[in-house]
């Protein structure tokens, strides 16, 4: 068995046994955001997630092998106005006690020429996991990266919102944004 795990490496040193694995980002969280928008009440409510992390492997030369993971703490979403806040965490929508984190699985990004890719993901909220699909742009300087992209899910899907009167006085699409920066480790 160590025979072998020597031999592979010495292979993949080599070039000869395979691509290596992408290599692995550190998202600078300082310089990051994950926000979310909703139509409600005749207007735009809009949120942001302050408490997340993200893992990032990534090789700019075969994009469709990148796969990422981010965690994020459910409770820690802040709308605007404030005072819709309590209410989106609460137990008839995000039900942050009883679920939480949302986890965002990213499997593959296909390049679809300069600076622009489709992501493929999956999204886990309130323990149901619906697959997305998405544009997004991603600029690679040296050794930092900068995407931004957004997609657009139905909250219903998830199992939010969807009883009592709230449910028709809040739009079912919700749209998150995400402009994340990265370091290559």
């Amino acid at each position: 068995m160590r025979r072998r795990a020597v031999l592979l490496g010495a292979l993949a040193v080599l070039g000869l046994g395979g691509s290596a694995a992408p290599e692995p980002w550190t998202v600078l969280r300082e310089a990051s955001t994950i926000e979310m928008s909703v139509r409600a009440f005749g207007g735009s409510h809009r949120g942001r997630f302050d408490d997340w992390r993200g893992d990032i492997a990534f090789d700019p030369d075969a994009p469709s092998r990148t796969s990422a993971t981010v965690v994020v703490q459910t409770g820690s979403l802040k709308m605007n106005p404030a005072a819709v806040t309590g209410r989106a965490v609460g137990p008839a929508f995000l039900d942050a006690r009883r679920y939480p984190v949302i986890r965002f699985e990213l499997r593959s990004l296909e390049a679809l020429g300069g600076e622009r890719y489709s992501a493929h993901a999956d999204v886990t909220m309130k323990g149901r996991t619906r697959p997305v699909t998405f544009p997004l742009d991603l600029r690679v300087t040296g050794d930092r990266a900068h995407l931004t992209g957004a997609f657009t899910l139905d909250r219903t899907d998830f199992g939010i919102g969807t009883t009592g009167a709230w449910n028709r006085m809040i739009g079912r699409e919700v749209t998150v944004r995400v402009a994340l920066q990265a370091r290559r480790q």
